[in-house]
């Protein structure tokens, strides 16, 4: 991967479920230097600003958490991914998990339109694989793989014209799965790699395999990455902590990989909750990664105190 065209999209969606906070998110990404240090990296970039919900006449649900504005956001991602990708590469800023439900959906349709396939890296403690009529807790940042791919229960939402392959995901950190997204996944051909397996087997393995099969397809390469992938000790600013999520040096070996295979054309950076964070140091760990996934090596890394 060069240095490129990045296209910053703000996507403050705070809907997807009832913890608030990811409405800050973007804005705390820029104020972490993220535009000055992937420019510093010879990138260009081009900053949209924040997005706004389409309005919508979908009525409140009894159950499921904000579902009218959760549509609207849909609706407003997928629209601005279609019109990005063919213009560089997107960063999606969230925002909770739900942006995915528009995100990944209007990148798919680009890649038809291009004639090439979409695969997903979804570095996440979570699945994400419910769907609105599974998920207990009404929260719909855990829906938007089981939207993206095609299962039943969004009539509220968009149709999905793209559905992509489960044999085109790959998960990895998993390790807070339901009993219903269990079950579900057994009848896909999805490649998962928790976190029992990256600790058995170390993180390169499946990730170079994964890499292989997206260069072998000449697909486009969608990466959504989760601040719960991380270890809350390095990542507190997630509501959705769960212990023992990948290390800092395992995080910054998939971006360094990704950067090599040259295959990432679009990035979701999601659910960081400024609120809940120390002095930044969550923003700037994502700003990090993502300039690990731009080009910059171990030996390039500024020094940096976070005491």
């Amino acid at each position: 991967m060069t240095a490129q065209d990045i296209i910053f999209i703000g996507a403050p969606v705070d809907s997807g479920k009832d913890r608030k906070g990811c409405i800050m998110g973007p804005d705390a990404y820029r104020t972490a230097g993220l535009e000055d240090t992937l420019a510093g990296l010879g990138c260009t970039v081009i900053d949209n600003g924040n997005l706004t919900a389409e309005q919508t006449e979908i009525p409140d649900h009894d159950h499921l958490v904000a579902l009218p504005q959760t549509v609207g956001w849909t609706r407003t991602l997928h629209a601005a991914a279609v019109e990005a990708a063919p213009k560089g590469l997107p960063i999606f800023l969230g925002g909770d998990h739900s942006l995915a439900l528009g995100t990944v959906t209007g990148i798919a349709d680009h890649a038809a339109s291009v004639g090439k396939p979409l695969f997903v890296l979804w570095l996440d403690a979570h699945t994400d694989y419910h769907t609105p009529d599974t998920t207990s807790s009404g929260n719909l940042h855990g829906t938007p793989v089981a939207y993206f791919t095609g299962r039943d229960g969004f009539d509220a939402f968009p149709a999905v014209n793209n559905p992509v392959p489960t044999a085109n995901i790959c998960m990895m950190g998993l390790r807070s799965v339901d009993p219903e997204e269990h079950a579900a996944l057994a009848d896909t051909e999805m490649h998962i790699a928790d976190m029992r397996a990256i600790d058995e087997f170390g993180i390169r393995a499946p990730l170079a395999h994964f890499l292989d099969r997206v260069a072998a397809a000449d697909g486009l390469l969608h990466v959504s990455l989760d601040v719960d992938f991380l270890d809350p000790d390095i990542a507190p600013a997630v509501g959705t902590t769960v212990p023992g999520g990948a290390t800092l040096r395992e995080a910054h070996l998939i971006m360094e990989m990704l950067h090599d295979s040259g295959r990432v054309t679009s990035l979701d950076l999601v659910e960081l909750n400024p609120f809940m964070d120390e002095r930044g140091r969550t923003a700037s760990l994502m700003v990090d990664l993502t300039a690990s996934l731009m080009g910059r090596r171990v030996f390039d890394r500024p020094t940096r105190s976070f005491v």
